[in-house]
Parts: structure tokens; sequence; C-alpha cells
């Protein structure tokens, strides 16, 4: 959902330094683009502990709440150009379409157009499994409650962790350079610069 269909990954970038900043820890717009899928708790945890600040259970949900607080603050939807034409040219061409988000289920609910939302035959958020991506988890999950093998998917991502998450779980996958660029994508089977130069990619 994030950066491939929502350009919402700036959004998320402020989100995050906004409300980490009160405990004195700084993050780039790097690590927060290239963590992205991941877990919120995870990646929470991993930033504190680089500055030795233990993460206990109350500062986490503190700068959580925080974070959420600034992000809907913020925020404005902005649906990148192709992603509601390449959904429903998919979804016409007979194709079963699942999305895959380390957002949770109410941040897809709000973020997400219904119009779009409803193109989705499964949708897997991430407070919907035990481990996030890059653990092929997710995608397995997806793949099982869409009732195909892993390889008979493939997964468009943006993020480094989404296309490791993707080829650990046995899928190809086609990375679109909408958040980072072309090197950090290198581990995809195929890399694009926006969405309309999917479709063709795509067979039924």
């Amino acid at each position: 959902m994030d950066g491939v269909i929502v350009d919402s990954m700036p959004y998320h970038f402020i989100a995050w330094y906004e409300a980490l900043r009160p405990w004195g820890v700084r993050v780039s717009c790097f690590e927060v683009y290239a963590q992205e899928g991941e877990r919120w708790e995870t990646t929470l945890k991993g930033l504190l502990k680089r500055q030795n600040i233990k993460p206990t259970r109350k500062l986490l949900k503190a700068i959580f709440d925080l974070r959420q607080k600034i992000f809907k603050r913020y925020f404005k939807r902005y649906i990148f150009p192709g992603a509601g034409r390449l959904l429903a040219e998919l979804k016409g061409r007979g194709l079963m379409l699942g999305l895959v988000t380390g957002s949770p289920l109410n941040e897809i609910q709000r973020i997400l157009p219904v119009n779009l939302r409803r193109l989705f035959d499964v949708i897997i958020a991430g407070n919907q499994v035990k481990n996030g991506k890059p653990h092929p988890e997710p995608y397995l999950k997806a793949a099982r409650s869409l009732g195909f093998k892993p390889e008979a998917c493939l997964v468009i991502e943006n993020a480094p962790f989404g296309i490791i998450s993707a080829k650990k779980a046995g899928m190809e996958c086609i990375a679109v350079s909408t958040s980072l660029p072309a090197e950090y994508l290198s581990g995809a089977d195929m890399i694009v610069d926006c969405l309309d130069r999917i479709s063709a990619r795509i067979s039924s």
C-alpha cells in the first residue's frame, strides 16, 4: 500500500521524525524508507536501541501514539498515477489480488479509498502476522489465503524489506522506484519507474 498505491512515505517519515525528537532520537528519511513494510514495533525498537534507549512497553506506546497523531495531522491522500487503473485492469482480467502491508488494519481502512480496497480479494495487515517483512510470513499468508502456491504469485514492491520478504517466500517480484532509487531495489527480478510499466509484464 504505502509507496506503491498511496504516496504516503513522506508523511510516515515526518511522523517518525517528529515523534522521536522529544526523546533525542534523530531518524533519517533513508532509515524510514529502507525499513518500510516492517512491523512498527520492530522498527521503533531498532531505532531506540541504536540510541542506547531501552524500548520499554510504556515508551513504545507513548512514541507510537504520538506518531499516529502527527501522521493524521499531516497526511494528505495522494494515489500514485496508474494505481487504480492497474488494479482495475488486473481484476478485470480475472486475476486475484492481495494487499500485503506493514500498516495496521485500521490504518489501511483510513488511508486506502474504499473503491480500491474492494478490488482486493485478500488484505494482510501488519497486525495480522507474527513476523513482519522482511520475514516471508506476510506474503506466504497472502498466498494461502488466495489459494495459490507461492511460485504462482507476483509481488509488486517498493522497499528492500518487502523485496526480501517476497523472494524468501519464493515469489517473483517487480520493484517500483517510487520511494528509493533503483540501486536499493536490486533484489527484485525487475525494476520499473512507474506503475504503468507493470501491466504488460503481467499475463493472465
